[in-house]
């Protein structure tokens, strides 16, 4: 009698095991999927059954040859449920939330494999005791793993290294790197490779392994903003702070360069034909690297000019010019047409004109490079000999063309006389050329015939009431008179006081 109710005892004991270890395993993998978002599906609930049923006859204490295989069941089993937890904690919250790394398929799936095969060669090893046939299963797979270790040494180390470059995240897609002597945007990031496009469109499918075995430079880490370099060399003669400046103001214009953090420029050689610059500038998305070059070496070539700074030819190049260019006297005899035909010069004589011109300088501009800035001190006016311009002023922030210049055309006059800010922005449209006319040789022709002064401040009164609108809006001739008397006595002192007459 006391058998048969220790019996039931322990039948009871097993049942209760049997049902709240599987309930109690079901409810721990509901928590998980429900408040972490663990992914558990059919495999989980027969762990469950398979644990609740081991756990049932450990408990009941029957020593069962089938025990072991129930026991394996459970260990091979719970794989699934510790990819789960990988999946969810290590590479979902940890690497793509937390480090915001993706994870390609292909590594969950490699890391899910090494946990089953560390699982299966713990079973067989530990429940089964089959060292001696293990060793034999080995022994005979030596061979191929040997063979296939060897052919497919590139293709493991590939994907060795598209693992690391996943983890640690030396670039990603959109970032520019420099490879070689090439400069490439990465394109794509897979498990195998690295696709890169050269700003000619070329691709270049790199594998991983031969990425991470090199230095990697990235262009775009920790920001957009890189600095790049441009070599120029120009005469011995020039002194080297007057090319610095030229270089600085040639390449701050130019189209791409960021204003902070500014230009710099160095000395870097003294060659055997020229002394070396380095200007030192930087940009911010790599792709526009071939434009924004181009916009540096054509503003320094037009800057240089303008400053009478020449780039030399080699020492050993034999330089002949054969076309027949137009001379400076061509140029100047053109200059003195216009000059001779506009209203504001009218009081001149020949001779003061003859002299203006030959005083004056010539510049050449490129296009898209600004004559003039609106804001800009400036006491000179220019005269447009050829090409085009475009006169634009601010308005909320937003350039607006007010107007168009060409051949022949005049601007910069009021700064000349009055020293006025420039009042808008004139900036070539193709590549022009034009005379300056500065203050200094306008002051002597001014004091040699002091009556000009009269008739210029007439000529600026009529241009300012232009400007404003009160020529043609005046209501009354009264008005206008008075309003124009007003302007001339303020452009003639503005005049005296300027030329300190």
């Amino acid at each position: 009698m006391f058998t048969s109710l220790f019996e039931t005892q322990r039948a009871a004991v097993t049942v209760v095991v049997f049902i709240a270890t599987f309930f109690v395993a079901l409810a721990i993998g509901r928590f998980l999927k429900r408040r972490a978002g663990v992914r558990l599906g059919l495999l989980f609930r027969l762990f469950c059954l398979t644990l609740a049923f081991y756990a049932a006859i450990a408990a009941y204490g029957l020593h069962t040859n089938w025990r072991n295989h129930v026991g394996a069941a459970v260990v091979l089993l719970s794989t699934a449920f510790v990819v789960a937890l990988v999946n969810r904690y290590v590479w979902d919250l940890y690497f793509e939330q937390r480090r915001q790394t993706p994870i390609p398929h292909f590594l969950r799936e490699v890391i899910g494999g090494i946990i089953f095969l560390v699982a299966l060669l713990f079973v067989l090893s530990s429940g089964y005791h089959a060292e001696a046939q293990l060793k034999g299963v080995l022994a005979g797979s030596g061979v191929v793993a040997i063979i296939l270790g060897f052919a497919g040494q590139n293709f493991f180390a590939g994907i060795i290294a598209g693992i690391s470059i996943q983890l640690n995240r030396p670039y990603k897609v959109g970032d520019w790197l420099q490879v070689g002597e090439r400069f490439a945007e990465v394109m794509e990031i897979n498990w195998r490779s690295t696709r890169l496009r050269t700003n000619d469109a070329i691709y270049l499918d790199i594998p991983n392994n031969e990425m991470v075995s090199h230095a990697i430079v990235n262009l775009h880490y920790p920001t957009e903003v890189h600095a790049m370099r441009i070599r120029v060399g120009v005469e011995y003669k020039n002194p080297p702070n007057r090319v610095k400046d030229a270089l600085f103001r040639a390449a701050s214009t130019a189209d791409g360069v960021l204003a902070e953090p500014k230009v710099r420029i160095f000395l870097v050689d003294f060659a055997d034909s020229a002394v070396i610059y380095e200007i030192k500038y930087y940009m911010g998305n790599h792709s526009r690297i071939n434009e924004i070059n181009d916009a540096v070496r054509t503003n320094v070539w037009y800057e240089l000019k303008r400053q009478r700074i020449t780039i030399p030819f080699p020492i050993r190049t034999l330089h002949v010019e054969r076309r027949a260019a137009r001379t400076v006297q061509e140029d100047q005899e053109e200059a003195r047409t216009i000059l001779r035909d506009e209203p504001l010069f009218e009081c001149l004589s020949d001779a003061q004109i003859e002299n203006l011109v030959k005083e004056a300088s010539l510049n050449h501009f490129g296009r898209g490079e600004r004559v003039i800035q609106e804001g800009a001190e400036g006491d000179s006016m220019f005269i447009l000999l050829r090409g085009t311009a475009n006169v634009s002023v601010n308005q909320n922030g937003s350039p607006i063309q007010v107007a168009a210049l060409g051949s022949g055309d005049y601007f910069g006059e009021m700064s000349l006389l009055t020293g006025e800010r420039r009042s808008a922005t004139v900036r070539a449209d193709g590549d022009c050329y034009v005379m300056e006319i500065s203050k200094d040789v306008m002051a002597g022709i001014i004091r040699d015939s002091p009556d000009c002064l009269r008739q210029l401040s007439e000529i600026l009164a009529t241009r300012k009431m232009e400007t404003e609108g009160v020529v043609k809006d005046a209501a009354r001739p009264a008005d206008q008179a008075a309003k124009e008397t007003e302007y001339r006595a303020t452009f003639l002192r503005r005049l005296k006081t300027f030329f300190e007459l």
